[in-house]
C-alpha cells in the first residue's frame, strides 16, 4: 500500500483536476490551417509581457515618460497603504473610519455568510441604516501590506545548495518557510497585540524575492450591498464583454480591536469629477496569476493539455449545477455562487484557450523569446549559465505532456470530483501513515496535529444527492480515461451504466454515514486496509499506480520548477525591471487611460450611461437577467440617467483584480474593477494594449446610485468627507 494522492485544495480558490471526459479528444493536433499573416516577420509588442508594476521596483520614470507624471516615494507608499487584499479579491479604504470598498461579487460569500432567517441578501441588497446595524462578518479578513524586504539573496542562495532538482526546490522553500517563521515571530515578539501575516514573493519565476508583512485586519462588517440584478446586469452573458452596465460594488468597514471604526491616516479621496475620457488613471490591486513570462514550449503545454481538460471539466460541472438548482431552487443560497464561479472560470479559461488557439499571438509569444535567447546568447557568461534551459523545459512539458492523462486521473481529490473517493483516499492514506513511526509521519498525520485533522475526514456539506451527481460524472470521465483495459474500474461498475453504477455505489457505500466514517477514523487502522467498501477497494488496488503517475509527475514538476527559476534569472539578468514580473496575487499598479476600443465592427465607447442600463431592460422585456429589482424600475425625476455607470481603460488587469481601486494622479479614486472585456482574456500570457480593457464601475455612478435610489446620506457624506458623519 502506498501513499495515496490526496490534496486539500479549496474549490473557490484553484482547480486540481480529476478527471475529464473524452481525455484524448484535446490531444494536440495539426492542421491546416492557412495564417494570415507571415510568422517570420511578427514581432513582440513593447507591452506584451503587461503593465503589472511591483511597489518594490515603482515605476516613476515610466510614468513620467508616458504621462507626464512623476510620483514621488510618498505618493507610492500611500497609494500602497490605502490598498487592502481581500480573499481573492482586492479593496481599498476610501475613509479615515475604515470603510472599504470591493465588488459586490467579492461581497457574495459576505452575504451569505450575515444572513438572517428569511434573508437573502445576495438578491436583497444590504443597507445599514447606523453603525449598530453593520454586521460582523466570520471569517472575513483584509490584508495591507505594510512591509517590504529583499530576501533574494537568502532564497537564491538556499537553492543553489541543492544538487538535484528536487533538492533546489526543497531548499528554497524551506528557506522561504524560516524566513516567514523567522519575521513572524520576531514581530509578535516587539507587536504581540497586532495580527501580522508575512509571505515571502517570487518575482520573474525566481529571479527576485521579496519578504511581505501584511497587517491583518479580522473585524470586518458588512455595510451596504446593492441587489444582485443591478449588481451583475446581464448576468453570465454580459460577463466578459462591453459595454456593460453593471453597478458591481459592496461596503465593508474595518474595526480596531477596540471594537470601534478603524481610524487610517491613508485612504482614497473620492473624486468630485469620477472618470474623465483620455485621463491617465491607475489601477492598485492584487492580480491573481499570469503566465506572461514563462516558454513557449509550456504556453503550448497549456494550449494542448491542461487548459482543454479544464474547460471540459467546467462544462460538465455548469450544467450539474444549473440542472441541480433548477430542480432544487431552496438550495440557491447555498450552491449559487458555487455556480456563478464555475460560469466565471469556464468563460475565463474556454477565452484563454482561444488566445492561445491563435497563431498570431503565439507568434508574438515565439518573437519575444526569440530575442530574449538571442540576448542570452550573445553574452558568453549568460549563455554558461542559462542556455540550456529552453531546451530543458521543452523536454518536460513533452514528457508531462505523456502524464498530464494519468495524472489527472490518478487525483482522487480534485476539483469536481465525488465526496466518496476523496473519503476514501484520505481514509486509506491515514492509515497507511498509522502504521508508521510518529517522526516518519507527514505533518498532519503526527500525534500533536492528529486531533484536528480528524475532523476533515467527513465533509461539513455533504449533499447526498448532489454528490450522486458528481460521482455519477466522474465514473463517465474514469470509462473515457480507463476504457475496457482496467479490471479494478471494471470491477468497480460491475457491468452496470455509469448513472446505475453511481447509483449502486451511493447506497453500498459506507462512507456516505459520518457515524462510521468517525467509526473508522477511531478504529484499528487494519479494519480500512482491510475495508470491502467498494470506493476502498478501487483506490487500494489502484495505489500503487496511483504513485507511479504522481511520482513521476511530481519530479517533472520540480525539474520544471527549477529550469523556471533559471529562466527567471535570465530574465532578469537581461530586462531588469523593464518589464514587470508575472501576476502572484500580490499588490501591483497598473497605468492607462480611458479610452473606448474598435470591436465587432464598430466603437466601443468609452463610458456607458444608465440609460443604456434602462434601454437593455426594455429591450430585452424586463426579463432575467436584464430585470431590475423594483426600487431601481421607476426611478425618482432628480436620478439623473446620464450620469456615467461604467467605463473601460487600458489599465493591464486579470482576475484578482476585482474590487481594485481606479485613481488618478492626484490618488482620488475615479472608478472600481470589476471584469475585463472578452478581448482581455488572453491576458494570461499576453496584454494588447490596442484591445485588452479593464471594465469599472464609474465613481459618480455609485454616489449617484447611493443618494437617488438608496436614499443613504450616512455614507455618501462619508464618501464625500471622507470620515463618519455624526450620528
Amino acid at each position: 500500500m502506498k501513499r495515496v494522492s490526496v490534496r486539500w485544495i479549496s474549490p473557490f480558490i484553484g482547480f486540481a483536476f480529476l478527471f475529464v471526459a473524452g481525455c484524448s479528444s484535446y490531444q494536440s493536433t495539426k492542421t491546416a490551417q492557412r495564417l494570415y499573416f507571415n510568422p517570420d516577420t511578427v514581432t513582440a509588442g513593447k507591452f506584451d509581457d503587461g503593465k503589472m508594476w511591483t511597489f518594490d521596483f515603482p515605476p516613476s520614470e515610466y510614468f513620467a515618460e508616458e504621462y507626464n507624471f512623476a510620483p514621488d516615494s510618498a505618493w507610492f507608499a500611500d497609494a500602497r497603504l490605502s490598498a487592502l487584499r481581500l480573499p481573492g479579491c482586492s479593496a481599498s479604504f476610501i475613509s479615515q473610519d475604515g470603510l472599504i470598498l470591493t465588488n459586490h461579487h467579492c461581497a457574495r460569500y459576505a452575504l451569505d455568510k450575515v444572513n438572517r432567517e428569511g434573508e437573502d441578501l445576495t438578491d436583497s441588497g444590504f443597507c445599514a441604516a447606523t453603525l449598530s446595524d453593520e454586521r460582523r462578518v466570520p471569517g472575513m479578513y483584509a490584508d495591507r501590506l505594510v512591509l517590504i524586504k529583499d530576501v533574494t539573496h537568502e532564497v537564491q542562495k538556499a537553492f543553489n545548495t541543492g544538487t538535484t532538482s528536487l533538492e533546489k526546490v526543497a531548499n528554497g522553500n524551506a528557506e522561504i518557510a524560516r524566513l516567514q517563521k523567522e519575521y513572524w515571530e520576531k514581530y509578535k515578539k516587539s507587536n504581540p497585540a497586532d495580527s501580522m501575516v508575512f509571505q515571502v514573493v517570487t518575482f520573474y519565476n525566481g529571479g527576485r524575492y521579496s519578504l511581505y508583512g501584511y497587517h491583518r485586519y479580522t473585524d470586518i462588517r458588512l455595510v451596504f450591498a446593492p441587489q444582485m440584478m443591478v449588481a451583475y446586469f446581464g448576468g453570465d452573458y454580459d460577463n466578459f464583454t462591453y459595454p456593460r452596465y453593471d453597478l458591481d460594488f459592496a461596503l465593508f468597514r474595518v474595526y480596531g480591536d477596540d471594537g470601534k471604526p478603524l481610524h487610517t491616516e491613508h485612504y482614497f479621496k473620492w473624486s468630485p469629477d469620477g472618470a474623465r475620457k483620455g485621463e491617465p488613471v491607475f489601477a492598485v490591486g492584487n492580480p491573481g496569476r499570469t503566465s506572461r513570462l514563462v516558454s513557449v514550449a509550456q504556453l503550448k503545454f497549456f494550449r494542448n493539455h491542461s487548459y482543454p481538460y479544464i474547460v471540459d471539466l467546467l462544462q460538465h460541472l455548469q450544467t450539474l449545477y444549473t440542472s441541480y438548482l433548477e430542480k432544487h431552487p431552496d438550495m440557491k443560497s447555498r450552491y449559487g455562487t458555487r455556480l456563478f464561479i464555475l460560469s466565471n472560470s469556464l468563460k475565463a479559461y474556454a477565452g484563454m484557450l482561444n488566445g492561445l488557439r491563435d497563431p498570431y499571438l503565439l507568434a508574438r509569444k515565439e518573437a519575444f523569446e526569440r530575442d530574449f535567447r538571442a540576448e542570452v546568447e550573445k553574452n558568453p557568461a549568460l549563455e554558461e549559465s542559462y542556455g540550456k534551459v529552453w531546451k530543458n523545459l521543452a523536454r518536460i512539458e513533452s514528457e508531462k505532456s505523456e502524464l498530464y492523462a494519468e495524472h489527472v486521473a490518478f487525483d482522487f481529490s480534485g476539483y469536481g470530483s465525488s465526496s466518496y473517493f476523496r473519503m476514501a483516499a484520505l481514509l486509506l492514506n491515514f492509515a497507511f501513515e498509522m502504521q508508521q513511526p510518529d517522526s516518519s509521519r507527514t505533518v498532519e498525520f503526527r500525534r500533536s496535529n492528529l486531533a484536528s485533522f480528524k475532523n476533515k475526514f467527513f465533509p461539513s456539506d455533504f449533499n447526498p444527492g448532489l454528490d450522486k451527481r458528481l460521482l455519477e460524472l466522474q465514473l463517465q470521465n474514469m470509462q473515457a480515461f480507463f476504457g475496457k483495459d482496467n479490471k479494478p474500474f471494471n470491477e468497480l461498475l460491475g457491468g452496470r451504466t455509469t448513472k446505475e453504477a453511481a447509483d449502486y455505489l451511493a447506497g453500498a457505500t459506507e462512507l456516505g454515514d459520518s457515524l462510521k466514517v468517525a467509526a473508522l477514523v477511531e478504529g484499528n487502522p487494519n479494519a480500512i486496509l482491510n475495508s470491502r467498501d467498494p470506493f476502498m477497494r478501487f483506490v487500494e488496488q489502484t495505489s500503487r499506480e496511483a504513485f507511479r503517475y504522481e511520482s513521476e509527475y511530481d519530479k517533472l514538476i520540480a525539474e520544471e520548477t527549477s529550469e523556471n527559476f533559471l529562466l527567471g534569472r535570465a530574465l532578469y539578468d537581461v530586462y531588469g525591471t523593464s518589464i514587470p514580473p508575472d501576476a502572484t496575487f500580490t499588490l501591483r499598479i497598473a497605468d492607462g487611460v480611458v479610452e473606448g476600443y474598435p470591436y465587432n465592427g464598430t466603437i466601443a465607447p468609452p463610458m456607458t450611461t444608465f440609460y443604456g442600463l434602462y434601454n437593455r431592460y426594455y429591450s430585452f422585456g424586463k426579463e432575467y437577467p436584464w430585470s431590475l429589482p423594483p426600487v431601481w424600475q421607476n426611478p425618482p425625476a432628480d436620478f439623473k440617467l446620464s450620469t456615467p455607470l461604467d467605463f473601460v481603460m487600458t489599465c493591464d488587469i486579470i482576475g484578482g483584480n476585482s474590487g481594485s481601486p481606479v485613481i488618478n494622479e492626484k490618488q482620488q479614486l475615479v472608478g472600481l474593477v470589476f471584469d475585463g472585456n472578452i478581448e482581455s482574456l488572453p491576458g494570461n500570457f499576453i496584454y494588447i494594449p490596442s484591445v485588452n480593457r479593464g471594465v469599472a464601475v464609474n465613481s459618480d455612478a455609485i454616489i449617484e446610485a447611493l443618494k437617488y435610489i438608496y436614499h443613504d446620506d450616512r455614507i455618501v457624506n462619508e464618501i464625500k468627507d471622507g470620515k463618519i458623519e455624526k450620528e
